[in-house]
């Protein structure tokens, strides 16, 4: 049995702290060392005092999740990581922002355990958090507080507050009242480029009172353990709203001289300011890495205290997930029910759905068989094909709420997306217009890089979009999220395609990305036959050709122009086969000999994409797209004037054969 730490004891772990936060920086000469050393009696009073988990068990559904969205200041986290006995040993510490180590420069999730998601561009892990807290108030509000009961805690800085997806993200956190989200701003006045006041001047107490927030003002709290107790304490007892705790704090505390400079927001600590400083706080001033057993055990023991909580957790959660075990593994792996793909709707000759609708249909039918479901959309539930019909709305009052209304505020609909992905328990979707995927991209990004299962779905996804001009017609954008590593995009050619890429949505491991059309598209012959198997690889043939004089290779509603193309080509004596791809990344996983079967070598081969033609060359030796910017006019002239056309295809594939002959 342990007995409270002294004062003394608490004070010398938080000068530990500050010590590393010093000397894993220093030794890489790389890093962030004066906001930690800031925010350390903050993150000791979470760990020892406020925050539920279990350090052996990191993956316990039930713990409180921490985000530093202030994510250059990583080294913090790592030494809490290291001190409360996550696994992180000194020597991870030692080795910080090197090749292969624990310890990346920003906290990376799925690389070190105990990080919950990755941060740095800042305002991100901000926004993320909002994502979580839907996602624990959903498991709650479906499995009940003995099995879902936690809260969302984060740091955030002056330069989370200052990006833009920070005043989305807060504002829809304080529209539904997500009361488990309790952030702690680092008010520091500090910036690179010298104190905050240079560009900030905002009421942030104001800002987030409008919001709906609770707002507590704790002004030079920054070193009081019991003030910051009660101020997180208080948080997160204001069940009906998001709270900020807002801490006056000095950067690089308590350095004789860097305390409040903006030298110190960076690396700014020689050997001797280290010395200097570890004087002033009575550690050894020429030991790197000094954690003194006495503190370790504390830590150790702060780490371990939630083990009887989660076995508390453990005892209480079983019956009820015992009586609901396929769905909890369902919603816990954001997977599908046994049998789920049965209610997937398919599509015949007749059916020419653009795919916006096809996989609206897709998306109803995966109600009640994928049970952790969420879907929304950024004021384009309707036009974009999520709506979950007969589901409620998320809001307030109803808690319960599956479908999400994000208004616009793309940028941060994506970033909650992946917290809620990261959250777990979830199968989190959302969708706006193509041209809009660039408000997301920062969110995307990271949620390739963290491989968060989440969809996005984006529509109107050609120059086909029509009358709403340039400004409105995606062309480069499908090329650009295809250069994202690790994250899966899809452009299915028709209804059966659509069917397909969802259930490479909903059986797979990371982000996918369904790109579809505004306008229909035909059926294609052997799209119901085929489709299942050929969008998982990637690549499939749709019109066979034994010994082809040229490949036509479409992606999307251009497959049906390809398919038109191939036809006039057999008129004329020549043999084409036509191959859709609707994903790169899938056809890229497939082996050589996949590969080579559906593009024989020696064989030219033409691509058709309503896009940019930069990236085809990979497997093109000839290209019918889009390199210039669309025009304001019905969607079909649009694509005729464009080159978008069975006539024009077949003009190409016939000059390219010709030459290759």
């Amino acid at each position: 049995m342990t007995t409270d730490p002294t004062p003394d004891l608490e004070r010398l772990g938080i000068d530990v702290i500050r010590g590393l936060s010093m000397d894993g920086p220093h030794r890489a000469n790389s890093g962030h060392q004066g906001t930690a050393m800031a925010l350390a009696p903050a993150a000791h009073v979470l760990w020892t005092r406020i925050m539920r988990y279990d350090a052996s068990a990191p993956d316990w559904p039930d713990r409180d999740r921490f985000i530093l969205s202030c994510g250059h200041a990583s080294i913090l986290q790592y030494a809490m990581l290291h001190l409360t006995g996550y696994g992180l040993e000194l020597d991870d510490l030692e080795s910080f922002r090197q090749w292969g180590s624990r310890t990346p420069g920003h906290p990376e999730r799925g690389h070190t355990v105990g990080i919950e998601v990755t941060t740095g561009p800042l305002g991100q892990g901000f926004a993320n958090g909002v994502g979580m807290a839907i996602a624990e108030q959903h498991l709650r509000t479906r499995f009940g507080p003995d099995v879902c009961d936690h809260h969302v805690h984060a740091f955030v800085s002056d330069g989370d507050l200052e990006e833009g997806i920070s005043h989305e993200a807060a504002s829809l956190a304080g529209h539904l009242g997500l009361g488990r989200l309790v952030y702690l701003y680092d008010d520091n006045h500090i910036s690179i480029d010298g104190p905050t006041e240079l560009a900030l001047s905002d009421d942030a107490p104001g800002r987030f009172r409008a919001y709906g927030w609770h707002v507590l003002e704790l002004g030079e709290a920054g070193e009081d353990l019991d003030a910051l107790e009660a101020a997180f304490r208080e948080a997160r007892e204001a069940e009906d709203r998001p709270s900020l705790i807002i801490v006056r704090t000095h950067i690089a505390t308590p350095s004789p001289d860097l305390t409040d400079d903006p030298r110190a927001h960076g690396l700014a600590f020689s050997e001797d300011d280290i010395r200097r400083t570890k004087e002033v706080m009575g550690l050894p001033p020429d030991e790197e890495f000094h954690v003194p057993a006495e503190v370790l055990a504390m830590y150790r023991s702060a780490g371990t205290r939630g083990a009887l909580q989660r076995e508390d957790w453990e005892q209480r959660s079983a019956p009820i997930i015992a009586t609901r075990a396929a769905e909890w593994e369902a919603s816990m792996g954001a997977t599908g029910l046994p049998g789920w793909d049965e209610a997937l709707p398919t599509f015949g000759p007749a059916d020419s759905p653009a795919t916006r609708q096809a996989s609206q249909a897709c998306l109803t039918s995966l109600i009640g068989g994928v049970p952790g479901l969420l879907s929304g959309g950024a004021d384009l539930i309707g036009n974009t094909g999520n709506q979950l019909p007969g589901r409620p709305v998320l809001s307030r009052s109803t808690p319960e709420g599956e479908l999400i209304h994000f208004g616009i505020r793309e940028h941060a609909m994506g970033a909650i997306l992946v917290g809620a992905a990261d959250h777990g328990g979830v199968f989190p979707v959302a969708g706006t217009f193509l041209v809009f995927s660039d408000y997301m991209r920062g969110a995307v990004r990271l949620a390739a890089l963290s491989r968060s299962k989440c969809v996005f779905v984006w529509s109107h996804d050609s120059v086909g979009v029509g009358e709403d001009g340039p400004t409105h017609q995606p062309v480069e954008h499908v090329m650009s999220l295809r250069l994202i590593p690790d994250l899966t995009v899809i452009r299915p050619a028709d209804g059966n395609e659509t069917a397909a890429a969802w259930r490479v949505a909903v059986e797979g491991n990371g982000p996918v990305a369904l790109v579809l059309s505004r306008q229909g598209t035909p059926t294609l012959a052997t799209s119901l036959e085929r489709a299942r198997e050929g969008v998982a690889r990637g690549a499939y043939t749709v019109i066979d050709a034994e010994r082809p004089d040229v490949v036509l290779v479409g992606t999307g509603t251009e497959v049906a122009v390809a398919v038109d193309a191939a036809g006039r080509l057999s008129d004329d004596g020549t043999t084409a086969r036509v191959v859709s791809m609707p994903s790169w990344e899938l056809f890229r996983a497939q082996g050589p000999q996949y590969r080579d079967e559906l593009l024989p070598p020696g064989v030219p081969v033409v691509s058709v994409e309503a896009g940019t033609t930069i990236g085809w060359a990979e497997y093109a030796d000839a290209s019918v797209g889009i390199d210039r910017f669309g025009a304001s006019a019905p969607g079909a002239t649009v694509l005729r004037e464009l080159g978008i056309t069975p006539e024009h295809v077949a003009e190409v594939a016939t000059g390219l054969v010709g030459r290759e002959g």
